[in-house]
């Protein structure tokens, strides 16, 4: 009887009262009226972009959305500025991680075994306000998308740009590593101003239309993810993702490949080759929804409503 009392709660609260196993179609869609929208996430810095568009276009892939996973402050403005220019020519959103955080720290706690709980946070007034400065420059150098993983720098963002501290038509992207892993706390994410959701990697079919029940905002969901999120490959549940996850943005990883953070030129090689393989993977996962789905499920291209395509930069950092 206490179960069946919460789960009317649940429901007098707005919120799916069970994890939805009849995979119910979504009839949420993009501005533009797309299912779904391709992001390449990895991409670090401007050789691995200039790869991703080039890949892409050799495939035709229709990428719409790169990530970045180092870090604004891991780049020179000269970098800053080229990948804000590649993404505005290409039509394509372009998201960088605001950092740091405490796993990058001095922080024993994210060191020891419980260390991916507090890794992601930021440690203390002074990271929040590094942090919001990764979110001021990246600003200042054309970007219109940052990556979030805590929930202070979320709250923080959407009220410096409410504020006019930031763009307004500047997007939080929150991180998988901020984990929203049922309805309620997906609308909390939701209401504190986060554009888009990476879910965590390992939610099933029913878990994820639960969350897409509770809100309207894009989900990111890995149809494959590097080894450090789970290492899976659900290029099989692609058409079921697109039909209970829409909006929703498929990102595709590459299992099989170490953590590159934080990314260098020292690595460059390996980076550009990596996100060429992940655009080949890309492809290998629009050809599967295409046979499961015969033309059903429709996407953004380059330049679709409410992409964080750069703008110019609003002023010089150098200055």
């Amino acid at each position: 009887m206490a179960r069946s009392a919460t789960r009317r709660f649940l429901a007098s609260a707005g919120l799916p009262d069970r994890d939805l196993g009849e995979l119910p179609d979504s009839a949420k869609r993009f501005p533009d009226g797309a299912h779904y929208r391709v992001e390449i996430p990895s991409t670090e810095g401007p050789r691995a972009l200039a790869a991703v568009l080039d890949e892409a276009e050799r495939r035709g892939v229709p990428v719409v959305r790169v990530s970045q996973g180092s870090g604004v402050f891991m780049h020179t403005d000269e970098e800053l500025d080229e990948m804000a220019r590649l993404g505005a020519n290409a039509g394509v959103e372009v998201s960088l991680f605001a950092r740091p955080n405490a796993g990058w720290d001095t922080s024993a706690m994210a060191r020891a075994p419980v260390g991916p709980l507090v890794a992601p946070v930021a440690r203390g007034t002074e990271q929040l306000v590094a942090v919001l400065e990764d979110v001021r420059r990246a600003a200042a150098h054309g970007i219109r998308s940052v990556l979030i993983q805590d929930v202070g720098v979320l709250s923080m963002f959407s009220a410096m740009r409410a504020a006019g501290e930031v763009p307004a038509d500047m997007q939080a992207k929150v991180s998988v590593m901020l984990p929203v892993g049922n309805p309620a706390s997906a609308r909390v994410i939701a209401d504190l101003g986060a554009n888009t959701i990476n879910l965590p990697t390992d939610l099933t079919l029913a878990q994820i239309a639960a969350i897409r029940a509770a809100i309207d905002v894009p989900l990111d969901i890995y149809v494959e993810c590097p080894d450090n999120l789970g290492g899976f490959v659900r290029f099989h549940e692609i058409a079921d993702i697109v039909r209970v996850a829409a909006p929703v943005y498929l990102k595709f990883g590459l299992r099989g490949t170490t953590d590159p953070y934080p990314a260098g030129s020292h690595l460059e090689a390996t980076l550009v080759a990596l996100s060429r393989e992940r655009v080949r993977r890309a492809r290998l996962g629009l050809d599967l929804l295409e046979r499961e789905a015969s033309g059903l499920y429709e996407t953004s291209l380059p330049g679709a409503a409410r992409l964080a395509v750069p703008a110019e930069a609003v002023l010089s950092i150098r200055s």
